[in-house]
């Protein structure tokens, strides 16, 4: 059979959301499969549910060292030193270090915050409300992740607002923007959070930075560049989800008219399975890499010690060997064990007060909000990958 031109690395292919075409091509003919890298050695892209499961499971034969992004660390990566993000240990590291904030996360925690959050949400709506017309997603989808983490930072939220934007500059791929924009921003990135830390460390209050800089791993504090990668880690993936979700899920129900129809006739009850379908249905991020610790088979094929195992989320949560009818968005979908926020030691730690986050703008949006139109086509963020809109002009009427 001729395949279809896979590339998975062209931010092209994830121009209007995620691949579906390749993605079900490659699930079908060669779920683990050879991809060649461009200025690189090349992957196994692996795209059928079972596998990603299984590979995001197995930190022992699939390590997210050296780096959880297919490219292999740049030379601008050595400023780090032998300091690396979270995301990039394995067990037993990596569960010393995400136990200094795992507290902040739990299910409990995040549910005392939801007050809090609905608040944020109606102010956010508020600021647009009347005008009938926004871009979703710089001016709501955007602002509620951001002004969270701000507030868990003890930060103005106007400044999570600025951090949001250097974070979609970290997030575009290199090749569609100008040269070195990404190091900058990552640059730009500590330099602000070299102020927080100056800050809280001679005005310690009760927020998350204050506490991360009081913790101890190890028996000793965290290094300043130890605490500088974790804050970049917390803004950084503290929005794609959320963000993306919000703006691409809302553009999915204008697509569904009879499912959104269905979601406002019951929203108290029908917005948990909805919010879980629409995880599914859009997978904010795209993929996240393992490299092989050992020769293993997989899918059929033999994986050789140092290989490069990337999983596709948006794949895996399409798999008709997983779920009925997959390409279509059932909000009341049930049970729906998407891989959205992945599974095993790397799940996302995050994910409770997302879940809470997305409800409560989904719920202030859906009910204060009606008749929505696209005022021009969305634009896609340039990312192979993070998959959302980085605009959307949207006309709507006040309900």
């Amino acid at each position: 059979m001729t395949p279809l031109k896979i590339d998975l690395l062209s931010p092209q292919s994830f121009a209007a959301g995620q691949p579906h075409d390749q993605f079900h091509w490659l699930r079908e003919n060669a779920p683990v499969r050879w991809h060649d890298e461009p200025g690189g050695k090349g992957f196994w892209s692996v795209t059928r549910y079972e596998d990603v499961w299984a590979v995001d499971r197995d930190f022992q034969a699939f390590s997210s060292e050296p780096t959880i992004m297919i490219a292999d660390p740049a030379e601008e990566s050595a400023a780090f030193g032998p300091y690396k993000m979270m995301l990039m240990m394995d067990p037993p590291e990596h569960t010393g270090f995400r136990k200094l904030i795992r507290s902040e996360f739990t299910l409990p925690e995040a549910k005392m915050r939801g007050e809090r959050i609905q608040a944020l949400a109606r102010q956010i709506v508020d600021a647009v409300i009347d005008k009938g017309e926004c871009d979703f997603v710089e001016q709501v989808a955007g602002e509620m992740p951001s002004f969270v983490i701000a507030e868990l930072m003890g930060l103005p939220l106007e400044d999570g607002r600025e951090l949001y934007k250097l974070t979609e500059v970290i997030h575009t791929a290199p090749e569609a923007q100008a040269p070195g924009a990404g190091a900058q921003a990552v640059f730009k990135m500590f330099e602000y959070g070299s102020k927080v830390m100056a800050e809280k460390r001679a005005r310690p209050g009760d927020d998350l930075a204050s506490r991360l800089l009081a913790a101890e791993v190890d028996g000793r504090r965290l290094e300043d560049m130890e605490f500088l990668l974790f804050f970049l880690l917390l803004v950084d993936a503290g929005g794609d989800t959320t963000r993306n979700l919000l703006a691409a899920g809302l553009l999915a129900l204008m697509e569904n008219p009879d499912q959104l129809a269905w979601l406002k006739a019951d929203l108290d009850n029908r917005l948990a399975p909805a919010q879980e379908e629409l995880l599914r249905y859009c997978s904010p991020v795209i993929y996240m890499r393992r490299t092989a610790k050992r020769d293993i088979e997989l899918g059929g094929q033999q994986i050789r010690e140092g290989d490069k195992v990337v999983m596709y989320f948006g794949s895996a949560n399409r798999d008709p060997a997983r779920f009925e009818r997959p390409d279509e968005l059932i909000l009341s979908r049930t049970p729906n064990e998407h891989l959205a926020f992945g599974a095993g030691a790397h799940a996302c730690l995050g994910q409770h007060i997302a879940r809470i986050e997305i409800d409560a703008m989904l719920r202030e949006v859906l009910t204060r909000m009606t008749d929505f139109q696209l005022a021009a086509p969305p634009e896609w963020l340039a990312s192979n990958f993070i998959s959302g809109p980085k605009a959307m002009p949207l006309k709507f009427r006040k309900a």
